[in-house]
This record gives structure tokens, C-alpha cells and sequence, in this order.
């Protein structure tokens, strides 16, 4: 699994007692990751011993440092140098589980470094890499069309493409068709069809529209309401009890992390899966992906057809 992350970071993390806007806070311990919703998906992959390699463009002192924290976890990555530096965000985690996180602009990728990015996907998926997964931001520098050119880069290649991203790249991917799954939340859903979306109907008929461009499956994150799954020949919910959260970054890179990691198994099982991850990812501190131990699968339930009357919030 070739994971393709053109916005990275240095992800700090600082875990408060409790949080007060305009005062002085103190933290109680901090974390420092190595961030990015692609990078977070191969830390996550590796973690269940599952082949993947971290594509990225680096730049700057936090470049190397980021190259350096995925090293020392044994993540394999294939980091493309650019003149601009890498950024890093701040994430202020809560005692109360509430989340309050602060994102960097990213770098200037010029069109050159864009062609290197190309090229490392392509001599990655050369050595055999079946799929690739596009994930996070886009630097304002980049077309919102790279990730399209990515994914018919993988299509000549014989592989599967999968995206996460919002906004325009998110249009622009799910028009050019192809994807094997596409990863939005609710809101990201409700900004690519240009509507509000109450109801597990909305939600279908939303995720319909992106199947009909000719995509395969749709995994929408409900955040604490877990996640709906649409495919052409069914709809799926899945979730579980409410949870105190710890962090709740990187959860849904987690979630597609663990749809990713069960290519070939039964829908319903799979979404089970991926929502395991997901609410293991954030009883976690940081951005830290869960192993093997930390999911329990027996927590989530899976409900096939779920009523479209339903609203979100009752799910």
C-alpha cells in the first residue's frame, strides 16, 4: 500500500487538565508525531505488520526530523526533497475530550517537485505496490487535480486508488472516477453535493451521486456517531457506545487505515473493522495508531439498511 500525503507535518500535541481560551494553560505531557492523514494510515498499516511505504515531500529542518520519528518506528518511506519547509500543527487535547487543533499552511511544492512526487509513486508501484491511497490536504501550490493524475497513474499500473481529501481535489477526484473508496465526513460529504445532510437517506443519496461517477465504495466518518458505507448493492452503519475521548486526531485516518488493512473481506465485517480502529485511535494519546491489541471489534454493531428517516445524531 503505496499512501500518498502531500501536505505532512510535525504533529504536537499537548494534553491539558483543562483548557481555558485567553488564559495561561499549562500542559501535562506532550506528544510529538509524525503527521499527516497518509503518514498516519501508514503508521497505522505498519503497526498490524502490513506492507506499505509513506510517500511525501519533505523540505526544511521539520522535514528531517519527520523522516527521522518514522525511522525510528520502522515505517518504510520514500520522501521527495522540496526547497520549502514542511509544517507542523498543534493540537491542544483536552482532560473534558474535547480537541482543539491549529493547522500550519504547507509549502510550495513547484510543478518539478510535483513530477518527482509522480515519479516516486510510479517506481513504488513499479516494485509491485497494489493500491495507493491519497490522503489529507493539498497545499495551496498544488492543482487540485494532481490527485487525479495520481490515480490514473495507479490505473495504468493495474492497481487500486483510494482518496481522502475535501473541497475541490475531493470533486475533482470522485469526477475523474476510478477510486476503489473514497473517505469523507459528513460535512465534507454535504460540501462536494452542495447540500445539507440530516438523515442516513441524505447521506445515501449523497454517496449514491459519487458512486454514479463511477467509484466504487463510499466510507462516510460520523465522527462519535461511527460511520455509514455505501456501495452500489447495499448500505451499512456501524458503531458502538459513546466513548471519553483522549484524542481524537487521527481517528478517521485510523478508520481508513483499518478499511484499507481487510481488502476482500464481506462489507459488514470490514466496516466493523474500520470502525474498531477508528474508536481505538482515539482512547490513544496524540496522533498514536492502535495496534492489534488495542481493537475490539466485539464493541462495534453493524446495522444493514439502516432506516433513512434516521438523522445522524441518532445513529
Amino acid at each position: 500500500m503505496i499512501t500518498v500525503t502531500l501536505n505532512p507535518s510535525l504533529d504536537r500535541t499537548l494534553d491539558t487538565a483543562g483548557f481555558a481560551v485567553g488564559e495561561v494553560n499549562r500542559a501535562v505531557r506532550s506528544h510529538l508525531d509524525a503527521g499527516g492523514k497518509g503518514i498516519n494510515v501508514s503508521r497505522g498499516l505498519h503497526r498490524h505488520g502490513l506492507p506499505t511505504v509513506a510517500v511525501f515531500p519533505v523540505g526544511g529542518p521539520d522535514g528531517q526530523v519527520l523522516v527521522s520519528e518514522l525511522a525510528a518506528q520502522g515505517v518504510p518511506v520514500h520522501p521527495v526533497p522540496i526547497a520549502g519547509a514542511i509544517r507542523s500543527n498543534v493540537t491542544i487535547a483536552d482532560a473534558s475530550g474535547v480537541t482543539t487543533k491549529i493547522n500550519a499552511p504547507g509549502p510550495t511544492i513547484s510543478p518539478e517537485e510535483l513530477d518527482a512526487m509522480a515519479a516516486a509513486v510510479t517506481d513504488e508501484l513499479d516494485r509491485g505496490a497494489a493500491a495507493v491511497v491519497a490522503a489529507g490536504s493539498l497545499p495551496s501550490s498544488v492543482p487540485s487535480g494532481f490527485l487525479a493524475r495520481l490515480g490514473a497513474i495507479a490505473r495504468e499500473h493495474g492497481a487500486r486508488f483510494a482518496v481522502d481529501t475535501s473541497g475541490r481535489p475531493l470533486a475533482d477526484a470522485v469526477a475523474a472516477g476510478g477510486l476503489s473508496v473514497v473517505k469523507p465526513n459528513d460535512e465534507e460529504l454535504a460540501e462536494l453535493v452542495g447540500r445539507e445532510l440530516v438523515t442516513v437517506g441524505d447521506v445515501r443519496s449523497a454517496a449514491a451521486e459519487v458512486l454514479d461517477a463511477g467509484n466504487a465504495a463510499v466510507l462516510v466518518s460520523l465522527g462519535a456517531h461511527g460511520a455509514l458505507l455505501v456501495v452500489p448493492d447495499g448500505t451499512w452503519w456501524a458503531g458502538g457506545d459513546p466513548l471519553v475521548a483522549v484524542s481524537t486526531v487521527g481517528a478517521g485516518d485510523s478508520t481508513l487505515a483499518g478499511w484499507l488493512a481487510t481488502d476482500g473481506v464481506d462489507p459488514a465485517d470490514r466496516l466493523r473493522t474500520a470502525v474498531a480502529w477508528g474508536r481505538a485511535a482515539v482512547q490513544l494519546p496524540g496522533t498514536e495508531m492502535p495496534g492489534p491489541s488495542d481493537l475490539d471489534l466485539a464493541s462495534v454493531r453493524v446495522v444493514a439498511e439502516p432506516d433513512p428517516a434516521l438523522t445522524l445524531k441518532e445513529l
